[in-house]
């Protein structure tokens, strides 16, 4: 099991050297992956309909994952970037694959792309995306994704996607690994039948998952349905908050040997600055120990 670290976004708001540090010392202390996750827009709660459930706003820190992969991939040389998650709905399909193969390149070839559909009805609208059929939608998206990585000339008429003969280059070097989120049966049975692997929470916006085994069992039952081996099919588990150093390595202890593959460690930001999150990185691997 590969043991990685969630950026804390709201914490590096002054010096980019910051993040700079923070991702050479995670990697210099072993962490697989630096997991960066997203929102373009925040918003106003006050008088919504459908409210927004999920506690961010429009002062939340959140920075761009690409242009964020485009600077560690500089000042780092073996950490995987992974994203987790981009709303993709929400994002123009062929920018994405653009994107995407660019961070492959810069970074040689260390990007995971987790995607989702996110939740916010007030950033879709900002940005001119439908929010309504953002589910089904996500799944032409991915097949758009891998064609334009894969083939030099695209010609491609789907039902939101009209691709007249062209394409993109660079093209990754080697397969993008796509990874999916949610909270809903639906998003399991979508990474099962589309994904290469599912980052899962133990805390969702409903609160704890009372049966994460149960969760974990249900994902691979439905990759083994959609005709695909579940060995072959990655999960990370996000760490709830907040866990103190000894609470996450009992937690990397008891899902070590299970089919959990990536453990995330999630480092709240807010109030602590930088230095405290870099310290914290030591804190924790120092707890892991060997």
């Amino acid at each position: 099991m590969k043991v990685g670290v969630q950026f804390p976004n709201e914490s590096f708001v002054s010096e980019p050297s910051a993040v700079r540090d923070f991702a050479q010392t995670a990697e210099g202390l072993g962490y697989s992956h630096l997991l960066v996750y997203e929102h373009v827009l925040g918003a106003e709660h006050v008088r919504r309909d459908p409210p927004l459930t999920v506690p961010y706003n429009e002062s939340t820190v959140f920075h761009e994952p690409m242009v964020l992969f485009g600077y560690l991939a500089a000042v780092t040389t073996s950490i995987e970037l992974a994203s987790g998650i981009l709303v993709l709905p929400q994002r123009q399909t062929a920018l994405v694959a653009k994107q995407a193969a660019e961070v492959a390149y810069l970074s040689g070839d260390r990007l995971r792309l987790g995607v989702g559909v996110g939740w916010n009805h007030v950033e879709y609208l900002g940005l001119g995306a439908d929010h309504s059929n953002r589910g089904i939608r996500s799944e032409e998206q991915i097949e758009v994704l891998r064609q334009l990585w894969e083939r030099p000339v695209v010609d491609f008429n789907g039902r939101w996607h009209r691709i007249d003969r062209a394409g993109i280059s660079p093209r990754p070097r080697t397969r993008i690994p796509i990874w999916m989120g949610g909270f809903s049966d639906a998003a399991y049975r979508r990474a099962a039948r589309l994904a290469d692997g599912f980052i899962y929470s133990l805390h969702g916006p409903q609160g704890p998952d009372p049966d994460p085994r149960g969760t974990i069992e249900r994902l691979r039952t439905a990759v083994a349905e959609a005709g695909r081996d579940p060995a072959d099919f990655g999960i990370e588990m996000l760490a709830p908050l907040p866990l103190t150093p000894r609470e996450f390595a009992d937690l990397v202890s008891t899902w070590h040997d299970t089919a959990v593959t990536h453990l995330t460690l999630h480092l709240f930001g807010g109030s602590t600055t930088p230095k405290e999150h870099i310290a914290a990185l030591r804190d924790y691997r120092n707890e892991l120990g060997s």
